[in-house]
């Protein structure tokens, strides 16, 4: 899953700001490269980052999504977003995946809409909104994964009961939503035991702030762009998910994540 930021302000520094031409170049370059699904974004969801409304998102959005499937039309794209009515419009559009980063959590509109779509889920787990996560208390080693693990069940519980089919869901542990620092490691060491949901994992490592923390102390270029010196890092976390049984994984840098995944596949087929 190809990431396709179209925000001024993503933490990753690959945004292409508010450009329809950029983003649908960008989103057309990760089909051409290989990517199964792109993941189109409009809002960032960053710590502390300043929330839009729905019209603005779709502002953003709707002009890349349509010429996207314009010129790709073949294209598997999802769209990264918690509006209720983001997720109609892009359906319209005809977007075939919701990605939605607060487990239906944000607006409770959103479990109808996806369900009147028919279209896929990614259930992320958060805790709290961006906003929040600084000030949260922190987590023992030992309470990460079961703190994911029974936030990801009881959402599951919840599309359930608003009409979506479980054959619909994917779930996403949510590395770095609410869960801070080193507490994203335990997590990562014991994201196989996610299978037991049942469900397909989406694993969201690329350029996280903790792969960053890990590699600080052995970068030999202090001054590097935070984003920019986690890719190395990045790499090894999603080859480390891949043997753990990730089943996608959600990515910047498409073409080497290509190639470590083939490593990967070759090895354990």
């Amino acid at each position: 899953m190809a990431i396709v930021n179209l925000t001024p302000d993503s933490f990753s520094g690959d945004g292409v700001g508010g450009s329809v031409e950029a983003g649908i170049a960008s989103a057309m370059a990760a089909v051409d490269g290989g990517a199964d699904i792109v993941d189109v974004g409009a809002e960032s969801t960053r710590p502390n980052a300043t929330p839009i409304s729905a019209n603005e998102e779709q502002g953003r959005l709707l002009p890349v999504l349509e010429g996207l499937l314009r010129e790709r039309p073949g294209a598997v794209v999802s769209v990264d977003t918690y509006h209720a009515a983001t997720a109609r419009a892009a359906a319209d559009a005809g977007v075939e995946i919701i990605n939605d980063v607060s487990g239906m959590l944000w607006d409770e509109a959103m479990a109808a809409a996806v369900a009147a779509t028919g279209c896929g889920l990614v259930l992320m787990h958060t805790r709290g909104r961006s906003g929040e996560w600084r000030g949260l208390p922190p987590l023992a080693d030992a309470a990460v994964l079961p703190l994911v693990r029974d936030g990801l069940r009881e959402r599951m519980k919840y599309a359930a009961s608003a009409g979506i089919r479980e054959e619909k869901i994917v779930l996403d542990p949510g590395f770095g939503f609410g869960k801070m620092g080193r507490e994203n490691v335990p997590l990562l060491a014991e994201v196989a035991e996610l299978g037991a949901l049942g469900r397909p994992l989406l694993i969201g490592l690329s350029r996280k702030g903790f792969l960053g923390e890990i590699v600080r102390s052995v970068q030999s270029d202090s001054s590097a762009v935070p984003a920019e010196s986690r890719r190395v890092a990045t790499l090894a976390a999603n080859v480390i998910a891949a043997i753990s049984g990730a089943h996608i994984l959600r990515v910047h840098d498409l073409q080497a994540t290509r190639e470590a995944v083939a490593v990967v596949d070759a090895l354990m087929g």
